[in-house]
């Protein structure tokens, strides 16, 4: 079977969206009611949300690819690139320098037509330091461009990309589809997600670079949802997509095939949706915690102060594997005897909720009191 990009209606992309105009107006309903919800937070909470989104997107699109950042390397890039650290902190890991400039650049950008230059800097951003490769400039060599799985010499081909040299051709006539199809555009589609949906594959079809096609296919994903509300969008698409990245590759795989694009197109709009569900959450667990400080700072001394917020940075998903004794003296240097009667203290308090018992004791944080 031919690929999409090899077939006589490429690019001339076929859908019906009979069966999901409902998550359409969910989509409207649910990007009102996130900003409601920032409105009634402060400003410094409205900014806590936006760099803990923007945090977890940075991580959650890199290990989509393999790549496991950092996440304390993120949060301090990202925090320096918005000017927020007085004195920039150090960062050894250039990925996570790369990715995160990348996010912001998305985030302030998102008004702004696509272009050549555009791509070019953000694959400049996402490949710092990276050698024996073109950064910065459209894949140039001979061999096919291939998706791959499974052991050398077993190698499984699910996806090839168009030949090299039609690659400047092919991404001039993407960019000219992206911006006269963006709002108020030639060729407006009027469904944000969908627009999104076809950015994604379109861009992931032509594959124009030798490595971050994926990362910058989401990045563009994200700058045609936030052109549709005229500001940048608060959400995470990686975090859905590598919570069942199968299914992703499932998606885009059978996309591949053709350009009848329906399934795809509920699939995408899906991942959306429960995007944005998690955004949700993400806004609630930074007012639970807003309200935990404002009640229990005066309660805490500075361990116990220490060890609560290392727990909450990790989100609303919760510290891996809960708080311990063990932990408890690796994060405050302190005594076991200490670390004993500081989280007893805690427990008696309700701070913590205590599970299992003995030494498999574990403690998490009880953000309902």
């Amino acid at each position: 079977m031919s690929y999409n990009w090899q077939q006589p209606d490429w690019t001339q992309f076929k859908y019906d969206l009979e069966h999901i105009e409902d998550a359409f107006f969910e989509f409207i309903e649910k990007t009102g009611r996130i900003k409601g919800y920032l409105e009634g937070l402060s400003k410094e909470l409205q900014l806590e949300t936006m760099i803990e989104m923007m945090v977890s997107e940075a991580i959650k699109t890199s290990e989509i690819e393999g790549e496991y950042l950092n996440r304390k390397d993120v949060m301090s890039s990202i925090r320096n690139n918005l000017g927020f650290n007085k004195n920039p902190e150090q960062v050894k890991d250039k990925n996570a320098e790369g990715v995160a400039e990348l996010m912001i650049d998305v985030r302030n950008s998102f008004s702004e037509d696509l272009t050549e230059a555009s791509l070019f800097s953000w694959h400049r951003m996402l490949m710092r330091g990276r050698e024996n490769m073109v950064v910065g400039g459209w894949r140039t060599h001979k061999e096919p461009m291939q998706v791959v799985s499974g052991a050398m010499g077993k190698e499984r081909v699910h996806f090839e990309a168009p030949p090299s040299e039609s690659i400047p051709s092919e991404m001039e006539r993407f960019i000219k589809w992206f911006n006269e199809s963006a709002p108020g555009g030639t060729y407006e589609i009027k469904k944000p997600m969908v627009r999104s949906a076809i950015a994604h594959l379109y861009f992931e079809s032509i594959h124009p670079f030798e490595d971050g096609n994926g990362r910058i296919g989401r990045a563009i994903s994200e700058k045609a949802l936030s052109q549709s509300i005229k500001r940048p969008i608060l959400l995470s698409l990686s975090i859905s997509i590598e919570a069942n990245k199968n299914a992703y590759y499932d998606a885009l795989k059978s996309a591949q095939r053709s350009n009848q694009i329906s399934p795809w197109i509920m699939y995408f709009v899906n991942t959306v949706l429960d995007a944005q569900r998690h955004t949700e959450q993400q806004i609630e667990f930074t007012l639970k915690k807003a309200k935990f400080f404002d009640h229990f700072k005066d309660q805490l001394n500075c361990r116990q102060l220490k060890v609560i917020r290392r727990m909450l940075k990790e989100g609303p998903n919760g510290f891996e594997g809960g708080m311990t004794v063990r932990k408890y003296i690796s994060i405050t240097s302190t005594s076991k005897a200490t670390a004993t009667r500081d989280l007893q203290d805690l427990v008696g308090k309700q701070i913590f909720m205590p599970f299992g018992g003995g030494r498999s004791t574990h403690y998490d944080v009880n953000l309902t009191v």
